[in-house]
């Protein structure tokens, strides 16, 4: 039997010591090759302006930018503490002038209708306050015809999945996150009830290894 939901806060990580910690698993995410910046591409996010959702660290969008050209990307980040160290990542990268990062949150997203090519996020859908506020903040702000992709985890992963996640999750610091995230994720069933209450259309949801992926394509 799967257990309920259990609500994280909403506010993402803010105490500098856990973004610390949380900047140095999703490195070593970008180093094992670990991130999702394939299945972006994949879902035909490749060119003008995209949007993503719940950035932290910047390093799913900064790998987007690295494999994309004449791209540019802005980012909703609830964190402030993440946003500093994103910029300092998007410095590395080399790619300040390709990346803006503003704080706030993603069920009142702070830019103007039809204005983006691509909106992606991986890891935040379990923490938003109101999915249905963000699902149609994505169709406000996406240009007709334009893509998404909202991936996470799921609740009802394989135990076995589940295990070998935490044994690979490092520093071990982060691993009760990981387990704290998993509790708050839902199950493909429940998220395609709110997205049928939504604005967004056309979408396909599917289940992952070790998670979900809503991929689709903006109505006019």
């Amino acid at each position: 039997m799967i257990k309920p939901r259990v609500v994280e806060t909403g506010e993402g990580i803010q105490d500098d010591f856990d973004v610390r910690i949380y900047d140095r698993m999703m490195r070593r995410m970008r180093d094992k090759g670990w991130l999702e910046t394939k299945e972006i591409v994949r879902t035909g996010i490749t060119q003008g302006l995209a949007l993503e959702i719940g950035p932290g660290p910047g390093y799913l969008g900064l790998e987007w930018l690295k494999n994309s050209t004449g791209t540019s990307l802005k980012a909703v980040e609830i964190s402030s503490a993440m946003i500093e160290i994103a910029r300092r990542n998007a410095e590395e990268y080399g790619f300040a002038h390709r990346v803006e990062y503003v704080k706030g949150d993603a069920g009142k997203i702070p830019y103007d209708d039809n204005l983006f090519d691509g909106v992606f996020t991986n890891g935040s859908l379990h923490e938003w306050a109101d999915p249905k506020a963000v699902f149609n903040e994505i169709h406000r702000v996406l240009k007709p015809d334009g893509r998404y992709l909202v991936s996470d985890l799921r609740r009802d992963m394989n135990p076995f999945v589940k295990l070998f996640m935490r044994a690979v999750t490092k520093p071990k610091e982060i691993r009760p996150g990981l387990v704290s995230s998993i509790n708050a994720s839902y199950l493909v069933e429940e998220i395609r009830a709110t997205l049928e209450e939504s604005d967004l259309e056309g979408y396909d949801i599917r289940k992952a290894a070790m998670g979900l992926v809503i991929i689709g394509t903006n109505a006019g």
